[in-house]
């Protein structure tokens, strides 16, 4: 059977020519980069290469950048390395309600350790309010986490104005940019934040390996303490390998980037126009224009989201009920409940998310099984009226 794979915001195949670059650093160039001998300094070099590709990307000075093992390590970083740094400062972070739980986890052990949060509500597009931002400020707070684009109903936030707000106070911003790196414009300067986290594996590079940005002149403790690796600031001998990936994976981005993101909206809105047309009572989560370029998420009634997934993979189809990290949590959506979704739709929602590699052959099936299914799964249920 074909596979077609509609779950990029989960994770992307790595680009083959990511791979290629990455080969040599597993048994040639296999040096750790804190040695002064010759093989340590070639590892060195390479990781180093990629750091610039990395900074230049994001408009960013080499030294702002470290890499880390991932998204959600870059967010925990940014969190308690500004709250331990601060705290002589003031105890009081903002973030919206609807973060990743890489920011939010980390957010609610800081309120155990003393910390107050506040979280932010939504509209019902999942669109955080700058002004929101502002009535939240009291003079004791020292950080601000905003994602740039919810990773489950694909909602694009309005990084710039809020922050202006943080600016405006003097308080650090901090960006979750996991999902937008690669796919948009991500200029650090031109979005006017502090720091910004992402990981690799969501642009076509490998897993485990992501970067912090730090603006220079942030006060930020290290998150893992140990050797001197990356200035002190990250402790643990470098993934020489996984960083060269990153980095090239960057370089094929900044090619490909605003070419892929016309391409997936012309997908992306046709996937949304002909369900919407296919499938009576189904609701599309997000904002409707203002959204990630390869998202579509949609609440379907009368349906359970994981009978959909189910059945979409028995079809060949792999899609996701919501984020790929809580995908086996049977509480529903904390996006979809911050955004007004009862409970039962919450149940019954399907993320689809396209990618490099999806073609409009892909898309063809796609609009062919869904309706079918949920046809089929509608018959089988007891509260669906025709």
């Amino acid at each position: 059977m074909r596979r077609y794979y509609f779950d990029y915001a989960a994770t992307a195949p790595a680009d083959l020519e990511v791979v290629k670059a990455m080969e040599p650093y597993f048994y040639e160039k296999f040096g750790n980069p804190s040695s002064l001998h010759y093989f340590g300094q070639e590892a060195r070099k390479a990781m180093e290469e990629a750091r610039g590709e990395l900074a230049a990307f994001l408009g960013a000075k080499d030294e702002e950048i470290i890499f880390t093992s991932g998204g959600t390590e870059s967010d925990n970083f940014a969190l308690n390395g500004i709250a331990q740094a601060n705290e002589n400062k003031g105890n009081h972070i903002i973030t919206s309600a609807i973060e990743h739980h890489a920011v939010l986890e980390p957010a609610r052990l800081l309120e155990k350790r003393g910390f107050k949060v506040t979280y932010v509500k939504v509209d019902e597009f999942g669109m955080v309010s700058p002004q929101d931002i502002k009535k939240a400020i009291t003079d004791k707070t020292i950080l601000i986490s905003i994602m740039h684009a919810n990773n489950e109903i694909g909602t694009i936030q309005p990084i710039k104005e809020i922050a202006a707000v943080a600016k405006e106070k003097g308080i650090y911003f901090h960006c979750d940019a996991v999902q937008t790196v690669g796919h948009m414009p991500t200029n650090v300067d031109d979005l006017g934040v502090d720091l910004l986290s992402l990981s690799a594996h969501k642009f076509y590079g490998p897993k485990g390996v992501g970067a912090l940005y730090v603006r220079k002149g942030t006060k930020i403790s290290p998150f893992m303490l140990g050797g001197g690796q990356e200035k002190h600031r990250r402790a643990s001998t470098e993934n020489v390998a996984a960083i060269v990936g990153l980095g090239k994976a960057v370089e094929i981005c900044k090619k490909k980037m605003f070419e892929e993101e016309k391409e997936q909206t012309v997908m992306r809105d046709r996937i949304i126009n002909e369900l919407k047309k296919k499938i009576e009572r189904i609701y599309l989560n997000g904002h409707p224009t203002r959204r990630l370029s390869n998202n579509v998420n949609f609440s379907v009634e009368y349906v359970e989201g994981e009978s959909m997934l189910l059945n979409l993979d028995m079809a060949g189809i792999a899609a996701s009920t919501g984020s790929a990290c809580t995908s086996g949590d049977l509480e529903p959506s904390h996006v979809l409940l911050s955004i007004g979704r009862p409970h039962e739709l919450c149940h019954g929602s399907i993320r689809f998310t396209l990618g490099r590699f999806t073609q409009g052959e892909d898309i063809d099936y796609l609009l062919e099984k869904f309706p079918e299914i949920v046809a089929r799964l509608r018959s089988m249920s007891p509260l669906y009226d025709k």
